[in-house]
C-alpha cells in the first residue's frame, strides 16, 4: 500500500491570536478569552498565562486568581468565524483535498504531490502564506497519517512545524507522555498511570490484548495510535447529526417563568436552524444541571418535524418530566437529533396552509434582518440565545469553551 502524506494545521491559541490581531496592545501580555462572569469558563488562554497553571476549560474565576494581571475578553463567535473562513479559503485554494476539523484545525492530504512539488517545501510555503495573508500564527505536523501529524503539531507549537519522515513514527512517539495520544482523556490517563504507564514507549512494548483487557475496545485503538498506526480518511464535509444549545445561568434559579422562556427561545432558535438547512428532527432532548452539578437528560422520539408549535411544547413537557429534585438549576439545554433532509409537511388534522405560510414569512424576515428580528413575546428577554451562521454548511461548530487549544 502506497504511503500517504497528511498535513495537520492548527492555529495557535486561535481566539487569543485574533484578539491580538485586532488590538496590537495585547501582544505579549497575559490574555484570557471566555465568559467574564463568575460562571465563566476559559475558552482560550495565551502562553503567558500558562506558566501560572491556567488552561482552557478552567473556571474563569480560578484563572483570574492564578493570573490576576491577565486581561479578560469575552470573545465573539462571529469574529472568530470570519477569520477562520479566511484561513479556510487560503487552504482550499492551495490543496487538492482538505478537512476542516474545527474552527482552528485542518487536515490536508498532500499524497502524490511530490511528483510536482517537494511536499515538505510545499507545506512550509503553505504555512508561510497563511501567516502572511491572515496575520495569524499557525503550526503544522506532517506525517503519513492524521494521528501522528496531530501529535507532531502539538510538539511543534507555538508557531512552528515538524515533519516526521516515513518509518520514524514509533521513534518520534516513544518518549512522549501518553496523554499526548488523541482519545486519552483524564479518566483514561489516570487508569494508565495506575498501571505504571507514563510514556508512549511503554504502550508500544505492551501486548495489545493487555491494553484491551483494561480499556476495552478503546484500548486497541490507543495501542494502534501509540504505534503510529492510523488509517482515518480525510473527511471534506461534516454532516451534522444533531444541533443543540445550552445556557448556564449567572445565578442558580428556580424561576419557572424564566426557565420556560429560555427553553422556548432555545427550541425556537433550533427549529429555525432546521428549516434553514432543510432538515427535520425526530428526537428531542432536554438537559438539566442542578446547583450540585448533578446532570440529567431526557429525550423523546417524535414524528419528523421542524415546526416551533410542535417542538416547543415537547421541550416544555420533557422539562416538566425531568425536573424532579426541586433544587436550584445551574444549566439547561435543548438538543435536536435524528436529523434527516426534508421540509416540514402539513399535518392534515392539526395544521393549515396559513400556518406553513406564516413560518415561511417569518423565516424570510429572519434571513434578511437577523434571527432576533421576529421573536415570540415569551422569549423577548432571551435575546442572547441564537446561532452564528448556518450549522449545516459542512463546517464544524464554533466552540467557545471547554476545549484544549
Amino acid at each position: 500500500m502506497k504511503s500517504k502524506s497528511i498535513l495537520h494545521l492548527d492555529l495557535d491559541t486561535f481566539f487569543v491570536s485574533v484578539e491580538r490581531l485586532l488590538n496590537s496592545e495585547l501582544q505579549n501580555k497575559p490574555l484570557l478569552v471566555g465568559g467574564t462572569g463568575d460562571r465563566g469558563v476559559v475558552a482560550a488562554c495565551s502562553y503567558e498565562t500558562r506558566k501560572f497553571g491556567v488552561h482552557s476549560g478552567m473556571a474563569m474565576k480560578v484563572a483570574r486568581q492564578l493570573c490576576p494581571e491577565a486581561t479578560v475578553i469575552k470573545g465573539n463567535a462571529g469574529t472568530y468565524t470570519k477569520h477562520s473562513h479566511t484561513v479556510t479559503e487560503i487552504i482550499k485554494s492551495k490543496v487538492p483535498s482538505f478537512e476542516k476539523a474545527s474552527v482552528d484545525e485542518f487536515y490536508a492530504d498532500l499524497s502524490g504531490m511530490d511528483k510536482f512539488f517537494g511536499i515538505n517545501k510545499f507545506a512550509h510555503e503553505l504555512r508561510q502564506c497563511i501567516i502572511k495573508e491572515s496575520g495569524l500564527p499557525i503550526s503544522f505536523g506532517l506525517s503519513q497519517n492524521k494521528v501522528v501529524s496531530k501529535i507532531a503539531t502539538g510538539e511543534a507549537k507555538p508557531n512552528a512545524e515538524i515533519i516526521i519522515p516515513l518509518g520514524t513514527e514509533k521513534h518520534f512517539l516513544a518518549p512522549l507522555n501518553v496523554n499526548k495520544i488523541p482519545m486519552v482523556g483524564n479518566k483514561t490517563y489516570q487508569k494508565l498511570l495506575s498501571l505504571g504507564v507514563r510514556e508512549i514507549k511503554t504502550i508500544q512494548e505492551m501486548p495489545v490484548e493487555m491494553l484491551e483487557s483494561v480499556l476495552g475496545k478503546a484500548g486497541r485503538t490507543i495501542w494502534k495510535r501509540a504505534n503510529g498506526l492510523d488509517n482515518t480518511p480525510i473527511i471534506p464535509y461534516h454532516e451534522r447529526k444533531s444541533i443543540s444549545t445550552e445556557r448556564t445561568f449567572g445565578r442558580d434559579t428556580i424561576d419557572m417563568v424564566r426557565l420556560h422562556a429560555t427553553l422556548a427561545a432555545m427550541a425556537e432558535s433550533l427549529a429555525y436552524q432546521l428549516r434553514r438547512g432543510n432538515k427535520l428532527t425526530s428526537v428531542v432532548s432536554v438537559k438539566i444541571r442542578y446547583s450540585d452539578y448533578q446532570t440529567y437528560s431526557k429525550q423523546a422520539r417524535i414524528s419528523y418535524t421542524s415546526a416551533d408549535h410542535i417542538l416547543i411544547p415537547k421541550v416544555h413537557a420533557l422539562f416538566k418530566q425531568l425536573y424532579s429534585r426541586r433544587l436550584l438549576i445551574r444549566l439547561i439545554g435543548v438538543k435536536f437529533s435524528g436529523l434527516v433532509g426534508g421540509n416540514y409537511q402539513i399535518n392534515l388534522f392539526d395544521d393549515s396552509q396559513e400556518m406553513l405560510d406564516l413560518y415561511n414569512s417569518i423565516d424570510k424576515i429572519r434571513e434578511r434582518f437577523g434571527e432576533h428580528s421576529v421573536m415570540r413575546a415569551v422569549t423577548l428577554g432571551t435575546k442572547t440565545i441564537g446561532r452564528m451562521g448556518n450549522p449545516f454548511n459542512g463546517e464544524p461548530p464554533v466552540v467557545l469553551a471547554h476545549r484544549k487549544q
